[in-house]
């Protein structure tokens, strides 16, 4: 057998001079013969060597197994890795994230669906909101985890309130934070580094004999291994030998690099085992993420995340984009599983976006994984490549992770972008058609004067099906006009109101509504929705979930373009769009192709794509 390059093994034995290491796997022909695989590394590169048995080698010579098959492969049982969130407590910690206990519940839901091992809670007893999650317990199949402190220097652990708090609250487990810097353990504990390391200790103590699994989150480890390493392993250390079942490391200020962390994770291991050692990343250099697949790389096996990536500051390991690159990419994967089902990771994209909506902000478009931008092309070149072969320009299947590709219809896209766009939504349209022409045509002039079709994926099926296929005419707007008055109330404050007219013709009849709103915009669309005749009851579900407004050029001349994203009860949103020198008139345009969409969407004939 010839040399062959394999990727780095992360068990590895080294030899004096640091420069070779290897590390041996069983090999299992299919003649049902049995040898070794030695992977050796030197200077970067890693090859495969082969030792078998003596009638093994002989067929290897051959090239064909006993059946007359080529040889078998190697055999290496995959270690586990265990996914935790912290959604819950540090991604509160996220400016403008408040979440109450009903918020706490759905989250909750989303991440049983995806299958994490641990989820943590909150903080019991350090606010009414976390002490009331608490009263019971709160999940189905995770671990419930309740955070805290470690014991305060010189109260015993039954006079301690805040202990006494985590040990009372309905839970699996407990994640007590402890100082592993000495800085930190002098400054803001204000005890000595023995008083530290005793209540880590009698803190995991009694939660074991509570019957609780104990965690340690190991504070701003890094930072205080770099400052004193004898003292930070001290502290894993005493967190170990007390019986955690994971000391976590955790890279409080966010600054340290991978590589970094890949070797003091080496260095830890003196002292607690892989096994039963964890990373906690903060996303303050973008490297959060990375960080992470460091210290698995280095021997942890227990990653602490967030959802979509929230947390104090920058934010944390974002777990939506973690666990698909542990799961999909053969690096990962052929090495280490995960609790997450097939399944569970086809539903991570709506998990991501549904999480947005409960923070009540627009998804991330270039998300990795799940952001609507994640597999679009917009290059006409690519285009072409990509619908002859997704891989040129696609690194996963999208339907892995339940996103959706996308071959965006812009000014730079050519024939390939438009038929592709045309084809996902269920038009089929010939390449010489003259059609085709005209439409790519007006799509070009049109975003010339400031229409952005890549964005409003509703207002380019209508206007496509409108030249290609005439659609039917749901409703006419005759007129409209918006009053905008600023006037006392009852109290005699000075109010600002917002009035719309809007006549509508429906089915040969002219309908007049008049509406009040926050807001001219908000008028016209209470107006507009107001009175549709027989296709009322058909939009009541329908809602405004987002609105944009883009000045295109300078002066109080300027075009404005409006993008609205809209959504119903099916859980669809679609995107419209609207262009004028006038604010109202362009809000007005996206706001009419809005509700023809849903009505067009409710009759089967909208294209799936713009409705997911």
């Amino acid at each position: 057998m010839g040399s062959r390059r394999y990727p780095p093994a992360r068990s590895r034995e080294a030899s004096e001079d640091g420069q070779r290491q290897k590390r041996a796997f069983a090999w299992e022909g299919n003649d049902g013969t049995r040898a070794h695989l030695y992977l050796r590394h030197h200077l970067g590169g890693w090859a495969a060597d082969v030792t078998r048995p003596p009638a093994a080698a002989k067929r290897a010579r051959t090239g064909k197994g006993k059946s007359g098959r080529l040889p078998g492969r190697a055999i290496m049982a995959r270690e586990r890795i265990y996914i935790y969130d912290t959604t819950l407590r540090d991604g509160q910690q996220t400016p403008g994230v408040d979440f109450s206990v009903e918020d706490k519940k759905s989250i909750v839901t989303l991440l049983e669906e995806l299958g994490v091992d641990y989820v943590e809670g909150g903080y019991p007893g350090a606010n009414p909101t976390d002490t009331a999650f608490f009263k019971r317990r709160q999940i189905a199949r995770a671990k419930f985890v309740a955070f805290g402190m470690t014991k305060r220097a010189g109260v015993s652990v039954s006079n301690d309130p805040g202990l006494s708090s985590l040990l009372q609250a309905s839970a699996d487990a407990v994640c007590f934070v402890a100082k592993s810097w000495d800085y930190h353990v002098r400054l803001a504990l204000g005890c000595t580094n023995e008083e530290n390391l005793e209540s880590i200790t009698a803190s995991v103590t009694a939660a074991r004999m509570a019957g609780r699994e104990a965690l340690v989150d190991c504070e701003h480890f890094f930072d205080g291994y770099k400052a004193n390493p004898e003292y930070a392993l001290a502290c894993a250390k005493a967190a170990y030998s007390a019986g955690a079942r994971w000391v976590v490391l955790c890279d409080t200020n966010g600054g340290t690099q991978p590589l970094e962390v890949a070797a003091i994770v080496e260095a830890v291991k003196a002292v607690v085992p892989g096994e039963s050692l964890g990373i906690h990343a903060h996303n303050d250099t973008e490297q959060a993420v990375a960080v992470s697949l460091a210290a698995i790389d280095a021997g942890v096996r227990h990653v602490q995340g967030t959802l979509n990536g929230i947390g104090e500051r920058c934010g944390n390991a974002n777990l939506v984009s973690l666990i698909p690159t542990l799961v999909l990419k053969p690096y990962w994967a052929e090495r280490f599983e995960l609790g997450i089902k097939p399944a569970s990771l086809k539903s991570i994209t709506r998990i991501s976006r549904a999480f947005d909506d409960i923070l009540n902000r627009p998804a991330t478009e270039q998300a990795p994984y799940t952001g609507t931008s994640a597999f679009a092309t917009k290059a006409g070149i690519h285009a072409s490549a990509l619908m002859k072969e997704p891989q040129t320009y696609e690194h996963i299947p999208p339907e892995s992770v339940g996103n959706s590709r996308r071959v965006m219809v812009s000014d730079q896209g050519g024939k390939s972008n438009f038929i592709a766009e045309l084809e996902r939504r269920g038009i089929r349209v010939a390449k010489d058609d003259v059609r085709l022409d005209t439409l790519i045509a007006l799509v070009k002039e049109r975003e010339a004067e400031g229409y952005a079709y890549e964005g409003a994926d509703a207002s380019f099926e209508l206007l496509a099906r409108g030249m290609l296929n005439p659609q039917p005419e749901f409703f006419k707007v005759e007129s409209f006009r918006c009053l905008v008055k600023r006037r006392f109330d009852a109290n005699g404050m000075l109010k600002t109101v917002s009035e719309a007219v809007v006549k509508v013709e429906v089915d040969g009849e002219m309908h007049m509504s008049v509406a009040e709103g926050h807001g001219p915009v908000n008028a016209l669309d209470i107006a507009l929705r107001k009175d549709l005749g027989r296709f009322q009851a058909e939009i009541e579900d329908l809602e405004l979930v987002d609105f944009k407004v883009r000045i295109l050029n300078g002066g109080t001349a300027a075009i404005t373009r409006v993008l609205i994203e809209s959504g119903d009860a099916t859980g669809a949103r679609w995107r419209t769009v609207g262009v004028s020198d006038n604010i109202i008139d362009a809000s007005f345009q996206a706001l009419m192709d809005s509700v023809n969409y849903k009505l067009m969407k409710n009759r089967a004939m909208a294209g799936l794509a713009a409705a997911e």
